[in-house]
């Protein structure tokens, strides 16, 4: 399983970015598949989760800026974030709800994790 982020950056307050999540070596279309920040001395926080059946989910401080997608056809997962917050700067990761022998892993808690992209926001 492999999960590779791109897209991340800095931008000031205001502004958009859009991150990418290349998904090989699993069955992408199976699973769960989720977006998750982490800022240093924190837990991850989950922004927003996408079932394989394409039912989102997000957190309170991110709706109706955030929007998570799915292309099933590339194997990829997207986040498109608008009106970005300095308080959404943190490390964002892609994480997918897959076992280790690939079982469906419920509530979309993920497993497999990839390597983060940065995203800074200035005010």
């Amino acid at each position: 399983v492999q999960l590779v982020e791109s897209g991340g950056g800095s931008v000031q307050a205001g502004g958009s970015l859009k991150l990418s999540c290349a998904a090989s070596g699993f069955t992408y279309s199976s699973y769960c598949m989720g977006w998750f920040r982490q800022v240093p001395g924190m837990e991850h926080e989950r922004v927003a989760t996408i079932e394989s059946d394409g039912i989102t989910s997000y957190a309170d401080s991110v709706k109706g800026r955030f929007t998570i997608s799915r292309d099933n056809a590339k194997n990829t997962l997207y986040l498109q974030m608008n009106s970005l917050e300095p308080e959404d700067t943190g490390m964002y990761y892609c994480a997918a709800a897959r076992g280790p022998s690939g079982t469906v892993v419920s509530g979309c808690v993920p497993f497999y994790w990839g390597q983060g992209t940065q995203v800074t926001v200035s005010s």
